[in-house]
């Protein structure tokens, strides 16, 4: 295997592992908020925001690894 496809499976599981991670965010976020708890689920929130910038970095160069 060469590295380009090494490159090319650790950026899809990078991927999906961040997806899995923001489902179990979000899920914190509603948590948060329903224990009333509206500051720290909004630096939560603004975490996510970032993590959504970071995999679509990581799909923009998994596109352009061809």
């Amino acid at each position: 295997m060469d590295f380009i496809e090494k490159t090319r499976i650790r950026l899809e599981h990078w991927i999906t592992h961040n997806d899995h991670h923001q489902e179990q965010y979000e899920l914190l976020v509603e948590q948060l908020e329903t224990a009333g708890k509206n500051e720290s689920s909004e630096h939560v929130r603004e975490m996510i925001k970032m993590m959504v910038k970071s995999n679509e970095c990581l799909r923009n160069a998994l596109k352009t690894l061809d």
